[in-house]
């Protein structure tokens, strides 16, 4: 294809695009594009990985994750904050880095991040399942034949997608150990491989042994269900919750 062709294709491509975008940013071929796409991916799974990972480490050592997270996100300059959470879903993050991974050996090289990342995203979810576990002994409950409910099973919040979602691994391994799970999303109706429809809210929490936030979709008034009900959160938006509770404990006003 002669330069001059490709100014043109370029040229209509821009114009195309130029009517949906607000900015173009043109590259000077394909592989430049496709490539930048994966960085860009690679790099959110690498550092999803990352804070996941010291999300384990935390909870092994007590520590309040999202607290660490808002501490270092006060630097002006050199981090980027990343939430820590259950997994990585959807249709790219979870998917695409692998494709330059299997390319990358035609080229005889190992791309050790992504396949690292890789392992450790995957790994989230259950460690997940062993922090309910755990969640449940505190409680004094086994965890067959607890009543569980999850909410929020799309990959984030505010959408019904649930591809590649953590909350389905999680769903499947607590089901594994014996438990009863139900669960509540207002964008995911049902689940037919799991056999399971959404369940209403207050039915759904209401008998419910332990309630695991997996997805903060909005609209849900999660720090109200942490008031009445055992909660595990997996992304840390009942934080007020557990910081009133040890406002109270250290007043002799409540119970940690």
């Amino acid at each position: 294809m002669t330069l001059r062709r490709c100014l043109l294709y370029l040229g209509r491509l821009q114009a195309f695009y130029g009517e949906v975008c607000d900015e173009l940013v043109p590259v000077s071929t394909p592989e430049v594009a496709e490539m930048a796409k994966l960085l860009e991916n690679i790099f959110r799974s690498v550092n999803i990985a990352l804070v996941n990972e010291l999300a384990m480490l935390a909870d092994r050592m007590a520590i309040d994750i999202w607290e660490v997270v808002d501490a270092a996100a006060t630097k002006p300059f050199g981090f980027m904050r990343f939430e820590p959470g259950p997994g990585m879903g959807g249709h790219c993050l979870p998917v695409d880095p692998f494709y330059l991974s299997w390319k990358a050996r035609e080229h005889e090289i190992t791309t050790e991040f992504i396949e690292l990342a890789g392992k450790v995203n995957q790994q989230t979810p259950h460690f997940c399942v062993e922090k309910v576990e755990r969640a449940l002994n505190d409680l004094s409950k086994p965890v067959r034949g607890s009543r569980v409910c999850l909410l929020g099973m799309s990959y984030k919040p505010g959408v019904g997608d649930i591809r590649e979602s953590p909350a389905l691994k999680i769903l499947a391994g607590l089901r594994e150990l014996g438990a009863d799970v139900r669960y509540h999303d207002p964008y995911v109706p049902e689940l037919p491989a799991f056999g399971l429809r959404s369940s209403d809210l207050d039915d759904a929490v209401g008998d419910a042994d332990l309630a695991v936030i997996v997805t903060a979709h909005p609209g849900i008034d999660h720090h109200g269900i942490a008031r009445t009900v055992p909660t595990v959160d997996l992304r840390g938006v009942t934080r007020a919750v557990r910081a009133a509770e040890m406002a109270g404990a250290v007043n002799g006003n409540g119970k940690v």
